[in-house]
Parts: C-alpha cells; sequence; structure tokens
C-alpha cells in the first residue's frame, strides 16, 4: 500500500465516524473536532513511509504536529471536545429544511471538508516523491515563517480568548460590556487574524513541496488555493451572523481589513466631518 493510499483510507473511515456520529448525536461539529487532528496523522504517514530519514519530511511532519497541537489546545479550552457545536452549524441548520441539511451536512461538511484536510496536505506527497533532494537553505526560511505564523495565530486566538472571558465576566455581573467583539491588538488591523495566518501556514506547507520538486508549478496548489476559498465563505458567513448581533460590527467592517492583516481606515464619520471642516 502506497503512502497516499493509507492516508485516503484513514480519510475514509474518518469521514464515516464523523457522519455516523453527526447522524447519532444530531451535532454536525465532528469534523471540527478531527480537523486539528487527522492532517498531523496524514503527514507523518509520508514521514513514515520515507524511514524518518526525509530531513525535509520530518521538518514538515514536525511542523504540522506544532500547528495541530496549537490548534487542538485552542479548540479543546473553548468546549470543542465536550459536546459544543460550533454555533455556526444551528444558524444553518435552522435556515433550511432538515433534508437539506442532512445533505449538507453529508456532501460539505464530512465529505468535502474531509477531501480538503487530506488535499492541504499532499505537498507531503510532493516532497515524499522528491525525497533525495537535499535541504535547501529557502527550507529554513520557510520553516522560520511558519513559526512566525504559528506564533501569530496564537497571540490572536489568545487576544480573543482574553476578549470573551472579560465580556463573560461583564454580562455575568449584569454589566452590558462597552465593547461587545473585540478590536484591539492584532484585531485592529485585521477582523480575522487568526484566519489570515491559518491559511499562511499552509501556503507555506504548499511551498515546502516546490522546494523539493524544484517547481512552483505544483498541482497540489489546489489545497491551498481551495482552503482560501472555504475561509472567504466562511468569513462571509460569520460576518453576516456578527451583523445579525451587533449592528456596529458594519462600522468595523468600514473600517478594518477582512483578513490580510492592514492599517486601520479612517472611519466614514471622522471621513465625512473632516470633509465638512
Amino acid at each position: 500500500m502506497t503512502p497516499f493510499l493509507l492516508v485516503v483510507v484513514v480519510a475514509g473511515v474518518f469521514c464515516a465516524f464523523a457522519w455516523i456520529a453527526s447522524l447519532l448525536t444530531g451535532d454536525t461539529s465532528w469534523v471540527d473536532r478531527g480537523w486539528s487532528i487527522v492532517p498531523v496523522v496524514y503527514v507523518w504517514i509520508f514521514a513514515g513511509y520515507a524511514h524518518l530519514a526525509s530531513a525535509r519530511l520530518d521538518l514538515m511532519a514536525a511542523l504540522v504536529t506544532i500547528w495541530g497541537v496549537r490548534l487542538t489546545f485552542n479548540f479543546a479550552r473553548k468546549g470543542g471536545y465536550s459536546g459544543v457545536e460550533d454555533y455556526r452549524w444551528p444558524a444553518l441548520r435552522a435556515s433550511m429544511p432538515k433534508w437539506q441539511f442532512q445533505l449538507f451536512n453529508f456532501f460539505f461538511i464530512v465529505l468535502y471538508q474531509n477531501f480538503l484536510l487530506v488535499l492541504i496536505t499532499l505537498p507531503a506527497l510532493t516532497a515524499y516523491d522528491h525525497r533525495s533532494t537535499p535541504v535547501h537553505p529557502l527550507d529554513v526560511l520557510l520553516t522560520a515563517a511558519f513559526l512566525v505564523f504559528v506564533v501569530a495565530e496564537t497571540v490572536a486566538d489568545q487576544q480573543q480568548w482574553n476578549f470573551q472571558q472579560w465580556k463573560s465576566a461583564e454580562l455575568k455581573a449584569g454589566r452590558e460590556p462597552a465593547v461587545r467583539f473585540v478590536q484591539s491588538g492584532l484585531f485592529r488591523y485585521s477582523r480575522h487574524p487568526n484566519y489570515f495566518y491559518e491559511q499562511a501556514q499552509w501556503w507555506v506547507l504548499f511551498l515546502f513541496g516546490t522546494v523539493a520538486a524544484g517547481s512552483l508549478l505544483q498541482w497540489t496548489i489546489a489545497g491551498p488555493l481551495l482552503l482560501t476559498l472555504l475561509f472567504l465563505g466562511s468569513t462571509s458567513f460569520t460576518e453576516k451572523l456578527s451583523l445579525g448581533r451587533y449592528p456596529e460590527y458594519a462600522q468595523y467592517q468600514t473600517t478594518t481589513s477582512a483578513q490580510i492583516p492592514w492599517f486601520t481606515a479612517v472611519p466614514r464619520a471622522d471621513v465625512q466631518t473632516a470633509k465638512s471642516d
């Protein structure tokens, strides 16, 4: 059995588990619970088939493990492994007939997302196929970039966590929070900095494969590309829900980049004032 075929088999088993579990529990977050785990397994499969003798593959597996441990911790502290369903799924479930949501659950949540989780790890297949290519200085630069993005996403998640803890304490004390969604720290420069840095890590992993192959023209670009499209769709849906809860979120949208960190724009009201002056 080739490493790629083994990855497909493992993915198929996880798909079956996630789908059956969602039917039995009525909870569609089972793929979310495996999101930070199965990609680690996939990359280590390729590294293992190379007998842990490919420095590049071992490095890629180690970096993806760091990614997985960090994301698993962040997901766990938010209750992801204790039966807490992603808040977007109930909102989506309520917007369509039950049979439509079950089709969406099977084809998108289970099959498509698991297909994507395999796809984003396939630069490891490229590295496996070119495992005789020696480690290049570019690999060192990519490692540094990956770690910078890991740290940045960790900071963003911690800032969001700290804000939610403060907001929860204010509500429990019977006080209306002065600010109802996080807008400080990295969130001053991006409405979703954690989304941006998450995608950036997988683009870096793709580049590891291109270094191994000696060419940027690799079909595995489909992985990070489709992941970026998924995050664009997720951003749109998430922000639709945010606007429904916080009308002031519209102002935040006019001043702050959606994902790519950038300088905060002058609020439109301030621009009008400046023009009138």
